[in-house]
């Protein structure tokens, strides 16, 4: 391999770990700024409040709320295109066509996401389902990609965000459906950290 090749293939890990880590920092932290601001008069609860609501609750009768859903779909958007991005270049570095197919999907649900609010059916709870799977999927697929101890973290939050995913009605009577669905999603924000942060550190390191 030569040194312009070297570099190339370096700057390609060094890009995806860098917009894999944004992204899930965008994401946690834009949720919660989109919590901060949601309207006082309006019951918006861990327990019963699905994380989307922040953009727009499901219809008949939905509920909009500025600046809260401004801040939440265009963080979603942001982050997809980031994800999206990062798989590409994560795909130019390793030719692992699973891992870029299932992170590109991570990327493309939650970008669907910002897209099409809650109240767009069937549009958001399809995007909705393809970042859980998608993620929780790309988080185990990690394991054959992280040569460190963080492998095991990585799929353990792919396991958790599947099986909270496929028992959720075993476990909304004691978390509430918001809650459910925060065990499905934050283990996924969590593995895009986890492994940005890896991939810059070994992208470091070439």
């Amino acid at each position: 391999m030569t040194n312009k090749t070297q570099h190339s293939s370096k700057l390609n890990l060094t890009k995806a770990g860098f917009l894999f880590f944004l992204a899930g920092s965008i994401i946690l932290m834009g949720i919660i700024t989109a919590e901060t601001y949601y309207p006082e008069e309006y019951t918006y609860t861990t327990a019963n409040s699905m994380i989307s609501d922040l953009g727009a609750t499901e219809p008949p009768n939905s509920l909009i709320t500025q600046p809260s859903a401004t801040i939440f779909n265009l963080t979603m958007i942001i982050s997809g295109l980031m994800v999206l991005t990062g798989s590409i270049f994560l795909f130019r570095y390793s030719n692992d066509k699973i891992a870029g197919i299932l992170i590109g999907l991570l990327g493309l649900g939650a970008l669907g996401v910002g897209i099409f609010p809650g109240n767009i059916n069937p549009q958001h709870p399809l995007f909705a389902m393809t970042t859980f799977i998608s993620g929780g999927l790309s988080a185990i697929y990690s394991y054959r990609l992280i040569k460190s101890p963080l492998k095991y973290p990585a799929l353990i939050f792919g396991i958790i965000t599947l099986f909270s995913l496929f028992t959720a009605n075993i476990f909304i009577p004691v978390l509430g459906g918001g809650g459910v669905e925060r065990w499905v999603a934050y283990p996924v924000i969590l593995w895009l950290i986890v492994f940005g942060g890896y991939l810059l550190g070994l992208g470091a390191k070439e």
